[in-house]
């Protein structure tokens, strides 16, 4: 399984880079295997405020939708817009092109308590 050691972690299986004071987040490697074919992205939270652990918006599986969580507080600054046209992104590159939105961060503190690569890498088994 692939898990970055430079991404945090959350246990509702979203990861998030930090460059400077915002941050990409996604799903990661684990959560795009058990949930399949992605069929769609929907984030219709752009320019809004999020908390952290609220929902910013959906993937959709051929079988299953699940909610996104926020691993941190702040406000969606973008989203992937890539993601519109190629939904599959998200299963062939969850770290990369399949990122789903940059959030500036409002409390960095919050990063702390967020999992390292190794924690969640016990917590899925990996």
């Amino acid at each position: 399984m692939n898990l970055p050691a430079n991404l945090k972690y959350t246990k509702e299986h979203e990861w998030i880079r930090v460059e400077g004071d915002v941050a990409y987040i996604g799903i990661t490697d684990h959560a795009q295997k058990e949930l399949g074919d992605i069929v769609y992205v929907d984030i219709d939270t752009l320019d809004k405020e999020v908390a952290q652990d609220e929902v910013f918006g959906t993937v959709e599986a051929v079988k299953t939708v699940s909610d996104l969580f926020s691993p941190i507080s702040g406000t969606v600054l973008e989203v992937n817009s890539h993601l519109e046209g190629n939904p599959e992104a998200v299963n062939s590159d969850p770290y990369g092109d399949g990122w789903m939105v940059k959030i500036a961060v409002a409390n960095p503190a919050e990063l702390d308590g967020l999992l390292s690569a190794e924690a969640y890498g016990e917590l899925v088994g990996a």
